[in-house]
């Protein structure tokens, strides 16, 4: 899932306001329908979650077939998230922002219809490719609706309030709709929210103009197509369809060699490599990569426990994750409160020791036989911990990257996310078919590793990130 962190560096932006801009109640406005479409994009990637034994019973599909529904929409997503912000620039963030809402819209609503799985990945892919259209261009017409710094700092703070309602909402309002409708609701729900999203932003309050930054489309296939093809071979592996596994590992291989080439000849590179050359943006990354996925692969793997072994329903399932969901709305001004008073470094060291204690409460719940008690427990550990990490992460890597990078290592801390996220499903799915505490003592292990990292990083750098 992607909570606040933009391709686009606010601080910097310099956008002058467009016509219509001058009217307050204009720009709350568009305000409102941007940070609705945020809510919308962040919304899909947990409303589901809760839903996956009454799809897997559907369209009669296993676990890999779950991950498949689940990873669609991440693998695209984190693939074009690296070449969105130059698209935005390229073709105008607002008509980007709008054309990826209208086909968010569409796309969901044709969702809700599928009439078998891969018809349901497929689509789910094009929804992947719609939220990376919207959320970079996201920032850049925030900044043209409030060129003044104060008045931006307090229009990116509305708008990334939405990221903490939209995963507290996301397993209850799934619950719910799938209690009501069966699975296909959760998708239904967004035709009317992207209707009035693109009503709000209508007109040229947000209006941006075209730029002429590149875009290297061949290499921006390339990486979608390794992504996409790692994340098939990792599913199948777990399958154990070993002959699958080996031909997507072989095309992947094919693919990655592909890529470097274009890369290396690129005038516009996908990934800019002088940002992996500091410790400390790596070990950030690595630890956004740690975070999403504990928390997409916890999000996938235990509603299958709730629904098949503790027998709860949907909606019960929604409640029971609300010891997970409630500390990303309530904490996050909190961790503000904490990073400008110690620094980053605190809170992201704390949010990942608790992200690596919740996972293992899970584990050992599962392993010992446990009851919903010390499962909450768990659960509200890695609550905290997403929220203490994921607020500050954002200005501990935008703060060590190198001068001039700040919105290219934006952009690609997303993207990395969404990776995280993407293996999180797939390794997390396919432990969980050994035994789901297994799953869930992997998500520990990686945790772990990503805090020592972080901490590793910090010292060698000789200051606080």
């Amino acid at each position: 899932m992607t909570l606040p962190t933009s391709p686009a560096d606010p601080a910097s932006a310099t956008t002058p306001p467009g016509r219509g801009t001058t009217t307050p109640s204009g720009r709350r406005r568009a305000l409102a329908g941007i940070a609705l479409g945020y809510f919308m994009v962040l919304l899909d990637m947990t409303v589901l979650s809760v839903a996956e034994p009454d799809l897997a019973a559907s369209l009669g599909t296993s676990v890999a077939g779950l991950q498949w529904a689940t990873t669609g929409y991440t693998v695209v997503f984190a693939a074009l998230l690296l070449s969105a912000g130059a698209a935005a620039d390229r073709y105008g963030a607002e008509r980007l922002f709008r054309g990826g809402i209208a086909v968010f819209a569409l796309a969901s609503l044709l969702s809700a219809f599928a009439p078998a799985l891969w018809t349901l990945v497929l689509l789910r892919a094009v929804l992947g490719a719609a939220a990376a259209a919207s959320v970079p261009a996201m920032m850049v017409m925030i900044a043209r609706l409030y060129p003044e710094p104060a008045a931006r700092a307090r229009a990116v703070s509305a708008w990334a309030a939405t990221s903490g309602a939209a995963v507290a909402t996301g397993p209850l309002a799934g619950g719910a709709l799938v209690e009501w409708a069966g699975w296909r609701a959760v998708f239904l729900v967004n035709v009317p929210v992207g209707t009035a999203v693109l009503a709000l932003t209508a007109g040229r309050a947000v209006a941006c103009p075209r730029g002429r930054r590149r875009i290297d489309w061949p290499a921006q296939l390339a990486a979608a197509a390794a992504l996409a093809l790692l994340t098939d071979a990792l599913i199948a592996a777990g399958a154990q369809a070993w002959a699958h596994a080996a031909c997507s590992a072989a095309g992947f291989g094919v693919s990655a060699v592909a890529l470097g080439r274009l890369e290396g000849r690129s005038q516009a590179p996908v990934l800019n490599r002088a940002l992996l050359r500091s410790a400390r943006v790596r070990a950030g990354l690595l630890a956004g990569a740690a975070v999403n996925f504990a928390l997409t692969g916890g999000l996938f793997v235990l509603p299958l426990l709730l629904q098949e072994r503790w027998h709860l329903g949907p909606l019960q399932t929604g409640l029971a994750f609300l010891p997970l969901t409630v500390p990303f709305a309530v904490n996050p001004p909190f961790t503000g409160r904490i990073v400008a008073r110690v620094g980053t470094r605190p809170p992201i060291l704390a949010g990942l020791a608790l992200l690596t204690g919740g996972a293992a409460v899970l584990a050992g719940t599962v392993f010992a036989g446990g009851g919903y008690a010390w499962l909450a427990v768990g659960l509200l550990m890695t609550g905290f911990g997403v929220s203490y990490v994921l607020p500050a992460l954002v200005a501990a890597v935008i703060g060590v990257a190198p001068e001039g990078t700040a919105g290219a290592v934006g952009g690609l801390l997303n993207a990395v996310r969404q990776v995280g996220a993407t293996l999180g499903v797939v390794v997390m799915g396919a432990a969980v078919t050994v035994d789901t505490g297994w799953a869930l003592a992997a998500s520990a292990v990686v945790c772990a590793v990503a805090w020592r990292a972080f901490a590793q990083a910090g010292r060698a750098g000789g200051a606080r990130p």
